[in-house]
């Protein structure tokens, strides 16, 4: 059997695991037998969290991400507006970076490899991300300064 695994794993303390994988067979006289299997492990549940640990949180996940271009997009994002942001902002950005990696950097940099799902179009958040990311053209990012 030969295993095929790629995955995006997120720090522990960001709770979320999604992980997909695809498994091969070796082939029979029909063929061989492809089968995905896709799982997602909920994040954790942080009853009476702080908004300024939820703050310290959501910028310590939007700069280690497991990928340089989400870093790069959600780090410079997050330095911008998480202060700003009020407590239900803040709810809707944690949400959205429990996204698969891959996901988020092709939705926010209008690839057509990924259409953005229904229910981030309406996104007040996903819209400032999707503007700031539109505004930086080519310009070479870095790592903002913590």
């Amino acid at each position: 059997m030969r295993i095929v695994y790629s995955s995006s794993f997120r720090a522990f303390a960001a709770g979320t695991t999604l992980t997909r994988a695809s498994y091969w067979s070796t082939p029979s006289p029909s063929g061989p037998t492809d089968i995905q299997i896709e799982f997602k492990i909920e994040p954790l549940p942080r009853p009476g969290e702080s908004i300024e640990h939820k703050r310290a949180r959501l910028l310590y996940q939007s700069r280690k991400r497991g990928i340089l271009e989400t870093d790069l997009l959600l780090s410079r994002f997050a330095k911008t507006y998480l202060n700003s942001f009020n407590a239900e902002q803040l709810e809707e950005y944690d949400r959205f970076l429990d996204e698969y990696d891959w996901d988020i950097y092709y939705w926010v940099t209008d690839n057509p490899q990924r259409t953005v799902p229904e229910r981030w179009q309406n996104s007040e958040i996903f819209k400032l991300l999707q503007t700031q990311v539109q505004a930086q053209g080519s310009e070479i990012l870095r790592m903002p300064d913590l």
